[in-house]
């Protein structure tokens, strides 16, 4: 037998249609179930208590558990992305509805913050030039949506 561990995220009542939006924006994503209320409670009977789903074959589950916690940015989602195009989907996709952040952070409709970076971003941070990575990190701090060509400019001098 395998241990696993599954993230569980929060939501007042709208851990399903969240799920299914998660999974309409990350790639080999799915709703793998849906638990309603009994006559037990404590919600009301019949409605949506929690829903497993993967994200790119992770298991979450979304608990409709009421108005009494919120998400906040201690915790975030990152998601990694090849080029300026996923980029640009990423952060459009999980920002409608929600607030844009700086340096690629942002929190959808739900409340739930995610960092948008770019494959590109570690690497510059990282280069052996530590002058070329501190050029690198001071444009990252200026941006909202982050801009591969621009990280790579200003590392580049």
């Amino acid at each position: 037998m395998s241990e696993k561990i599954t993230t569980c995220l929060w939501f007042d009542t709208e851990g399903e249609e969240a799920a299914e939006f998660y999974c309409s924006v990350i790639p080999r994503s799915r709703v793998t179930g849906v638990q309603r209320y009994g006559e037990a409670g404590p919600g009301e009977p019949g409605r949506v208590m929690t829903v497993e789903f993967e994200l790119d074959g992770r298991p979450y589950v979304a608990l409709n558990g009421g108005p009494h916690f919120r998400f906040n940015e201690a915790v975030s989602f990152q998601v990694a992305c090849a080029d300026q195009d996923e980029v640009d989907h990423y952060w459009s996709t999980l920002s409608d509805g929600g607030e844009e952040g700086p340096c690629g952070w942002l929190k959808d409709r739900y409340g739930l913050s995610w960092q948008v970076v770019p494959t590109a971003l570690p690497q510059l941070l990282a280069d052996p030039d530590p002058e070329r990575a501190q050029r690198a990190m001071k444009a990252m701090m200026s941006m909202r949506k982050l801009d591969i060509a621009g990280l790579q400019a200003a590392a580049d001098g």
